[in-house]
């Protein structure tokens, strides 16, 4: 299990962290910041230089989620981790990808007073002796305020929330260990395995009466999708998209699908590749539209998109399969894509 403390700069994460080892026996603190300072050390200067924030390094997302893993592996306890996470799509990422290796995860997020946040940050000195250098990390944490307050409404809906106004780190540390034994905090994401070889996946393309096309917001993965998902062993791939769309919407598809696009995905380590199909659903009535109901383990949302909308929303590859999709819609025959390329 994974113990995670969130919260803005200044909340009293790491020093709860610590106290919350000594409340749960067998535990070890883990710090992901160490995974980032590792990677600045390591990636070329370049790299480092496209990003504001080692966070945004996908390296650093999977790293943290495998070295969490090897952690475990290594050491058998909970961990409890100190680190802030204000982008709702890193967490799916993160906490999505200890779910597929069978950790599961409390989310706890410390909330302070933000008065008192910046009295505490305006106290920090980390670096002796270079009051610039800390000067310059006194700036950052208070340029983060902003974006917290911002993430505010997603984070008090996923993660049990502890007010540390007022109170000491061991305080908060007894506050959540009572908590996490009681079940607090636990995120009902699905637990999707990762791929151990290349994979056969349906989705299905559901219009409606403006033809606009239907996607959905996966918790366990950044970026939005098809309704859809990989064919199991001996499954016809148009039953899997009908079956996948029953599953995930609620929604029963009666008529048979009609192929759209065949796409073959190259292998891209650590990802394994494989055929991805896209069906036409047909169109979905208002009413059936109403009807929509999501698993809130799987899927946060969805929404009906024009082709331009979507390019906001989906990776680069899915677009590009979804716009070649609908030329192959409006032509009336399917395409055969390699890499999001058509070709023969």
């Amino acid at each position: 299990m994974i113990v995670w403390l969130n919260g803005a700069f200044g909340a009293g994460k790491t020093a709860t962290a610590r106290e919350l080892v000594d409340f749960m026996p067998g535990s070890t603190f883990y710090d992901p910041e160490l995974v980032g300072n590792g990677l600045r050390m390591m990636l070329p200067r370049k790299r480092l230089e496209q990003v504001s924030d080692y966070q945004d390094l996908p390296s650093w997302r999977r790293l943290v989620v495998d070295t969490g893993a090897a952690l475990i592996a290594e050491v058998g306890g909970p961990l409890v981790v100190a680190m802030t996470v204000l982008r709702q799509e890193y967490r799916d990422e993160i906490f999505g990808g200890f779910a597929a290796r069978r950790i599961p995860v409390r989310h706890v997020l410390l909330h302070t007073d933000e008065t008192i946040l910046r009295e505490r940050i305006a106290g920090r000195g980390e670096i002796p002796g270079d009051p610039d250098a800390n000067e310059s990390v006194r700036q950052w944490c208070l340029a983060q305020l902003a974006p917290y307050r911002a993430a505010l409404p997603w984070l008090t809906a996923d993660a049990h929330v502890v007010d540390t106004t007022g109170i000491t780190p061991r305080q908060t540390a007894q506050l959540i260990a009572d908590a996490v034994r009681e079940g607090a905090g636990s995120c009902d994401i699905v637990q999707t395995p990762e791929p151990t070889a290349e994979t056969l996946a349906a989705g299905v393309l559901l219009f409606d009466e403006e033809d606009r096309v239907l996607l959905v917001d996966p918790t366990y993965k950044p970026g939005w999708e098809f309704p859809g998902g990989v064919v199991e062993p001996g499954e016809p791939p148009m039953c899997a998209g009908v079956r996948e769309v029953t599953e995930e919407l609620g929604v029963r598809l009666d008529e048979p699908l009609r192929l759209l696009v065949a796409d073959w995905e190259r292998p891209q380590p650590p990802g394994y590749g494989g055929l991805r199909l896209l069906f036409d659903g047909g169109k979905l009535s208002s009413a059936a539209a109403r009807d929509v109901l999501l698993p809130g383990s799987e899927l946060r949302g969805w929404r009906f998109v024009t082709e331009s909308e979507a390019a906001a929303l989906l990776p680069p590859v899915r677009l590009s399969r979804l716009r070649w999709a609908l030329r192959a819609r409006e032509q009336g025959r399917p395409l055969y894509l390699e890499a999001g390329v058509p070709t023969g």
